[in-house]
């Protein structure tokens, strides 16, 4: 047998690349496990050897236009327990059920479930309740700060504001949309444990405190938001009514100074466990509800036949062309009648200008006008108006109502479309739209949210004006203006009309339709308005729905529009000014 003899350098040289490559693959698993699975190693130490108490941040404020407060957060206590750190569950559970109005056999069971680090007992502990518990010294008992939600004036602005869950995240309204500013950000107390969960003893604790949220700053005037809910809860109640809203804006740069919804819910007591009455007192239907809105929709047609005639479309009708034949019903769809609600001259409508037919509201007579500029027309000013598409407002749910497809639209269609049926809305779209038609012809992105704050009241965030469209001409939003006027002084907007000042607005009177069907005897009666009319600020429209007895917008809404507008005069001690005759030409 040969036997083979390395040299001795041979096998030392072989023995050093061995440790070489050993101790290469021992620094390369040393640099994964640093450089690439460090920070999650060092994140399972720490959960192995630490318990973490949270910290829950205070939520930010939420204030009107001028700095008013609106809704705030108060400090309050959440109480865990954590079962291993716990020597007598007996009198943990007897102590905290009495302090804390609990029962006291299920913070027994939560108090020896040695399987769960911590267990909340209660939240939103009040400070005099979680001071008994500190002094009670427990083993295995903590307190954690939390907090609460408050709003100042309980039911006022309800359905704007919406709630936060008992996690104080954002459920419904501003609390919702601008979630992420509000909530802050948590911070927690930190402990070191055993590797059976039990507290050391002698062990610095740790504190990462929370960061409150921002401020979010409102474009609503309080004080105008407190008139509107007045005269809301009047005419929900005078008229016995499913309810009662109004939007007030600024017609000069969309902001929204005033919703009101009555009846609602005082936001500091909600009624949780009743689910059909949290929801209907919660529901902004201004934004996510639509509605066929009837005569006041004429201000469209009449804005969009006026800026026509001055483009010079010879189908359109000018503001001094007189509607000579009878105007009291037209036949259309081969037999269908479109009357008109009223008569006026023995029976007949004769000679009547397109103001006058806005000031008797005459359905006939805007059935003409919408015929007249033809669908495609028509159809570019829904959609220059916004009408079938959202208005961008911030607020989470807003509908974009429904309008017939343009090539699905009849002739019928078209005819009644002109005077405000076959089409739904939202409150918002109409409001908007009718600030266009009124403000030189801008039709704005509506906001509720003008800014947001840091806790030093500087700006953070802030949300200019912002115009999507510009369907008409001022010359078209003057005359049309000019209009209302008319129709609040001498036609059927009457009961807005207010001695020295210059209002402008117009009723409107729909049937309700439940399952495809009108329903007998339910209406929406509505008004908008405007004021003052010869240089356009304000505009409030006023929606009583299902109103019991009479039911037409210039009886129902058109007065509750006027208190609001003296509301506003009285705050903003605004003056008489003189009358000057009203010129429907441009």
């Amino acid at each position: 047998m040969k036997i083979t003899y390395f040299p001795i350098k041979k096998r030392l040289l072989r023995v050093l690349f061995a440790a070489a490559f050993l101790l290469a693959l021992l620094f390369f698993r040393l640099g994964y496990v640093v450089l690439i699975k460090g920070k999650d190693y060092q994140s399972r130490a720490l959960e192995q050897w630490t318990r973490d108490l949270p910290l829950t941040a205070i939520r930010g404020d939420i204030v009107d236009a001028n700095g008013k407060l609106l809704a705030l957060s108060e400090t309050s206590y959440t109480v865990y327990v954590r079962a291993k750190s716990i020597t007598d569950a007996s009198a943990v559970s007897s102590a905290l059920s009495k302090i804390l109005g609990v029962d006291a056999s299920a913070v027994y069971k939560k108090a020896t479930d040695k399987g769960v680090s911590e267990t909340v007992i209660r939240r939103q502990v009040d400070c005099d309740s979680a001071d008994k518990i500190r002094e009670l010294n427990f083993d295995g008992v903590y307190i954690a700060s939390d907090s609460t939600r408050e709003y100042v004036y309980g039911d006022l602005l309800t359905q704007t504001l919406g709630y936060v869950s008992v996690d104080n995240e954002g459920q419904t309204g501003i609390e919702q949309y601008y979630n992420k500013y509000l909530e802050g950000i948590d911070g927690m107390i930190l402990t070191q444990s055993d590797l059976i969960g039990r507290e050391l003893e002698n062990y610095p604790i740790y504190y990462v405190p929370q960061v409150k949220g921002l401020t979010v700053q409102l474009t609503i005037d309080v004080n105008i938001q407190l008139a509107a809910d007045s005269v809301m809860e009047l005419a929900h109640k005078a008229h016995n009514a499913k309810r009662a809203a109004c939007i007030v804006m600024d017609v000069t740069n969309g902001e929204i100074l005033a919703l009101s919804i009555k009846p609602s819910v005082d936001l500091n007591n909600l009624p949780r466990d009743d689910m059909d009455t949290l929801l209907f007192g919660t529901n902004n239907v201004l934004f996510t509800e639509i509605y066929e809105p009837g005569s006041t929709f004429k201000l469209l047609t009449v804005s969009a036949n006026i800026e026509e005639h001055f483009l010079g479309n010879k189908k359109a009708f000018s503001p001094t062309y007189v509607f000579a034949n009878n105007a009291s019903y037209r036949i259309i769809d081969g037999g269908s009648k479109i009357n008109c609600w009223t008569n006026h001259n023995n029976g007949k409508h004769h000679n009547q200008t397109l103001s006058l037919a806005l000031n008797h509201s005459c359905n006939p007579i805007f059935t003409d006008v919408a015929l007249s500029l033809g669908k495609e027309t028509f159809y570019k000013y829904l959609k220059a108006f916004g009408y079938g598409s959202v208005t961008g407002v911030d607020f989470l749910g807003e509908q974009a109502g429904i309008v017939i497809g343009e090539s699905s639209v009849t002739t019928g269609d078209l005819a009644r479309i002109g005077f405000g049926q076959s089409i739904a809305v939202t409150a918002i779209q109409l409001a908007n739209a009718t600030a266009a038609a009124v403000n030189g012809g801008y039709l704005y992105e509506p906001k509720l949210v003008k800014a947001v704050l840091d806790s030093n009241g500087d700006t953070v965030i802030s949300y200019p004006t912002k115009v999507i469209n510009r369907p008409i001409s001022e010359r078209t939003s003057r005359v049309v203006m000019n209009m209302m006027e008319e129709v609040v002084t001498n036609g059927g907007g009457k009961n807005a009309y207010i001695e020295g000042y210059r209002v402008g607005g117009k009723t409107g009177t729909a049937q309700k339709f439940v399952n495809g069907q009108i329903s007998v005897g339910k209406n929406v009666s509505s008004f908008v308005g405007v004021f003052p009319s010869n240089s356009p600020k304000y505009l409030a429209l006023v929606i009583v729905d299902e109103p019991i007895g009479v039911s037409y917008g210039s009886v129902v809404a058109a007065p509750y529009a006027k208190m609001i507008f003296e509301q506003i005069i009285y705050y903003k001690q605004i003056a008489p000014i003189k009358k000057e005759p009203i010129d429907n030409l441009g």
